[in-house]
């Protein structure tokens, strides 16, 4: 038998790749395209979403999937991982992205899932309007019930409530009012998407701005994986921009704005575990 320091060496590693691995349960073997992840999995939790994955998880939302996002392993679960049902890929968006916020905390743990394109097209308002902010919207309180009752057929009561902090008022064209709000399935926000806010009204220097919003930071998926946030078709946003216009992304990539009673497409987020 050849020493190992004697066999062929390569460069680099191929997904058919196959390691052999000792230990507890006896001599098993791995393949290289399953290591990177088996081995972060031996590390804390919260790394899984810090890698982009993108595996096909099957066509249904399974208990062991639950339960290995109940008890905050997520195992074999990392952001860019998908389920397929029908024409909706169900992509992972982030990990824990809630946990502990709202007015009432949020302590469970759970997936933030965001579909790769958008679910259907919906105005924001029957006209060119923004009063009562996002959420005295036809859209929030109508326009996202088709979104709700699709996502709630295949995922069924692991569909999450957790306390989002959302627009109720708008002043002079800006956001001037919010409260806290049960949240199951929304529409995103500029800084889930972008990072940053583009087109949300900000301080002149007179006024403190205020975006009523505790999502306050970039979705992983879209840091770690951008042309994810580009579907090639334009599709809302929650945040008001003016007295008769909320935030889009443009079909383009590029963020936009446009008047409420256009008919624009929904691409919600939701939490699931």
């Amino acid at each position: 038998m050849s020493k190992i320091t004697e066999y062929p060496e390569v460069s680099e590693l191929i997904a058919e790749n196959v390691f052999l691995i000792d230990g507890p349960n006896g001599t098993q073997t791995i393949k290289g395209e399953n290591l990177p992840y088996a081995v972060v999995n031996l590390a804390p939790a919260e790394l899984h979403r810090t890698f982009f994955r993108g595996k096909n998880l099957g066509t249904s939302f399974t208990e062991a999937q639950k339960a290995n996002i109940q008890n905050g392993s997520f195992k074999d679960l990392w952001v860019g991982d998908y389920w397929q049902s029908g024409s909706i890929k169900y992509r992972i968006a982030d990990i824990d992205y809630w946990y502990n916020t709202g007015d009432t905390a949020f302590s469970q743990h759970h997936l933030v899932i965001v579909p790769d394109t958008n679910m259907y097209v919906h105005v924001m308002n029957d006209e060119n309007v923004t009063t009562g902010g996002y959420t005295g919207s036809k859209m929030y309180t109508e326009g996202l019930e088709q979104a709700k009752t699709t996502i709630a057929e295949f995922f069924g009561e692991a569909v999450l409530s957790h306390r989002e902090y959302l627009t109720n008022a708008v002043s002079n064209g800006a956001p001037s009012g919010g409260a806290w709000f049960d949240s199951t399935v929304d529409l995103m926000n500029e800084i889930m998407v972008y990072g940053t806010g583009v087109y949300t009204p900000r301080g002149n220097g007179s006024s403190i701005p205020n975006l009523y919003t505790n999502s306050k930071q970039q979705l992983a998926l879209f840091a770690l994986c951008p042309k994810l946030l580009n579907n090639r078709s334009w599709f809302w946003l929650r945040d008001v921009v003016s007295s008769a216009c909320f935030a889009y992304v443009s079909s383009h990539g590029d963020a936009g704005y446009g008047t409420a009673s256009n008919s624009a497409g929904v691409r919600p987020a939701f939490a699931v575990g």
